[in-house]
């Protein structure tokens, strides 16, 4: 699923742009849009800072009352927002503001499916190439995006996973072992150890029949029976390499 945030005054501009995207994604039956229309600036910047939406794409008109478009590129920039920015404008006056904010597209209305579905089509392969970086979780509430590069290892206690991070912090999921192991399954680095633990092959320093020991210093003790497998799963990934 893709989120994707519309952002314009005029209500039959929201309504044209967001009738073309269900257009292209009645084309593309793979793609998965779930979109929100916002009728000004703050209150796109408020969802996103107080209610941690975090869209995929940001259309956004720029000629706005109050906070323009580009003033609102600049806040959400400065706020850390890495979403793609694309705006929609009358104008090409503000063309070299757009790309100072690191915009993807800058296109000018009227808008058409000529233009808006080749622009989709490079926009959102790039977004999937960035999503295999990271993984999105609801963590205490909150939808938070996890580097996969920092997830050391996933631990089971109970009913309840811990998902364990470079910088030493955890987080707590209330997801299973299976659904975590399926959201990791693209990665070949991660393996299962025994039915409480999914390791991150890369921060394996050393094994034996035993344990497990990682970078972070940290020791894990190997189920029985779970040392073959792990060691032909931990040559094979580097002898792959």
């Amino acid at each position: 699923m893709y989120l994707i945030a519309l952002c314009d005054d005029i209500k039959t501009e929201l309504n044209k742009t967001e009738k073309m995207l269900k257009g292209y994604e009645k084309e593309h039956p793979e793609i998965d849009f779930k979109i929100e229309c916002f009728d000004c600036a703050d209150r796109l910047l408020y969802f996103i800072e107080e209610k941690d939406y975090m869209p995929d794409l940001i259309l956004i008109d720029i000629y706005m009352p109050g906070k323009t478009g580009i003033d609102a590129a600049r806040t959400l920039r400065s706020m850390g927002t890495e979403s793609t920015i694309v705006f929609l404008t009358s104008s090409k006056e503000h063309a070299l503001d757009a790309f100072s904010v690191n915009a993807a597209q800058y296109l000018v209305k009227p808008l058409s499916t000529r233009i808006l579905f080749p622009m989709l089509d490079r926009i959102l392969g790039s977004v999937e190439k960035e999503r295999r970086k990271y993984l999105l979780l609801q963590i205490e509430g909150r939808i938070q995006r996890i580097p996969v590069n920092d997830i050391i290892y996933c631990e089971a206690q109970r009913k309840i996973q811990y998902l364990h991070l470079a910088n030493d912090s955890q987080c707590r999921l209330r997801m299973t072992m299976s659904e975590i192991g399926e959201l990791l399954s693209p990665y070949q680095e991660f393996v299962r150890a025994g039915i409480a633990y999914i390791i991150n092959l890369d921060h394996i320093v050393n094994l034996n029949q035993q344990s497990i020991f990682l970078d972070t210093g940290k020791k894990i003790y190997l189920p029985r029976g779970a040392y073959k497998t792990l060691r032909e799963q931990y040559f094979h990934y580097y002898c792959k390499e």
